[in-house]
């Protein structure tokens, strides 16, 4: 009973973000970065200090957690909380003269709020069957302009994960920039691709409202301007900077995805079977990390590997698997590693080898 209430305590945790960076901001000066700070240095640090978390929810309670409310209510508060901190940001920008510095400050902390939280939520959203959950995902992707990631995530990564086919599987030796751009434009043109083909198997028109990416680019073309206008109309001027900034928090929040899909699956390999296709994904396919805050700041997240063997499963109820290859650190401290590519070879590239001829020793 105690650890279950603690668990929902945890899991409640990413709310702290959007207050830090208001709180940061009205407090001015160096405060301003206190959402950068508690990510990039406190984060790593509460994991290293802290145990590791490998428990697994009991498979007799598996139902019972995955059909509590609480869960999913964490989840739909995010949406208000991301939407609430998108509106706020932008009266910032439209109010308030800023430095360059506190631009700088204040758009990359809402991009760790709309991606890496939002995204997340999205990603949890996006995968289930209820149609107001899967709304609420693209509602979020909507405030990064990143819902092509509804249909290339859950109908290309998860189906060609791992192999050479999927954008989104880094390939070993590929540094972090040369990966972006990678799965940026591809992933773009294979959501394209997958929409096409799913309407022409259903023989409706691609160029169609039934056609999600036209869709998508409509709505985020409307959710733009209807912002721009918005604020300006209360500026009685032309806000420029509504825009602008809503732009590059965009780009910083799914190129903060791109990161997070860097790290999860770097030299992940499925072996190609004689009849053409690829053996089954299973738990040795992801990166996972055990790291107890940011699996709580995480939804989980960082239990990948259970989530691609089963991606319908409930954050709430993720495993574990001791079989899975693990990194060194959690998230936070690892997106920092990839950044520097040099750095990043160097501690992963013999992790990999380790933990290849380890599966391979298993085998013999």
């Amino acid at each position: 009973m105690i650890q279950n209430v603690l668990r929902k305590i945890g899991f409640l945790s990413a709310f702290l973000l959007p207050v830090l960076l208001v709180l940061g901001f009205y407090s001015g000066g160096p405060f301003i970065w206190s959402v950068h700070l508690f990510v990039f240095i406190l984060i790593p640090v509460m994991d290293y200090v802290l145990a590791k978390d490998q428990s697994n929810v009991p498979k007799s309670l598996v139902s019972q957690v995955s059909q509590e409310r609480f869960y999913k209510w964490v989840t739909f508060g995010w949406v208000y909380v991301q939407y609430l901190m998108l509106f706020w940001s932008l009266y910032v920008v439209t109010f308030y003269p800023l430095s360059a510095g506190e631009w700088t400050a204040l758009a990359t902390g809402l991009a760790l709020i709309t991606g890496g939280i939002g995204i997340t939520v999205a990603h949890e959203l996006g995968h289930k069957s209820d149609p107001l959950e899967q709304f609420y995902s693209k509602a979020i992707l909507l405030t990064v302009t990143y819902q092509h990631f509804y249909i290339e995530h859950n109908r290309g990564h998860h189906v060609r994960v791992a192999t050479p086919e999927d954008p989104a599987t880094s390939r070993f030796g590929e540094n972090f920039y040369a990966f972006w751009w990678r799965s940026v434009s591809q992933g773009y043109l294979s959501a394209w691709h997958l929409e096409r083909e799913r309407l022409v198997k259903k023989k409706l028109n691609p160029w169609s409202f039934s056609n999600q990416m036209l869709v998508f680019h409509l709505t985020s073309l409307f959710f733009v301007l209807g912002l721009f206008f918005g604020f300006s109309w209360l500026a009685e001027r032309w806000v420029w900077e509504v825009p602008v900034f809503f732009g590059i928090q965009s780009v910083l929040a799914f190129s903060l995805l791109e990161a997070v899909n860097y790290l999860e699956h770097y030299g992940m390999e499925r072996k190609k079977l004689p009849n053409g296709r690829y053996e089954q994904v299973t738990a040795l396919h992801s990166w996972n990390a055990s790291e107890m805050v940011s699996n709580f700041f995480l939804f989980q997240l960082q239990r990948h590997s259970d989530h691609h063997w089963y991606a319908a499963k409930r954050y709430q109820v993720l495993d574990h698997h001791p079989q899975s290859p693990q990194l060194p650190a959690g998230y936070s401290a690892m997106i920092l590693v990839a950044m520097v590519p040099p750095l990043w070879f160097s501690i992963m590239n013999p992790l990999l080898s380790r933990w290849r001829n380890a599966q391979m020793e298993d085998l013999v």
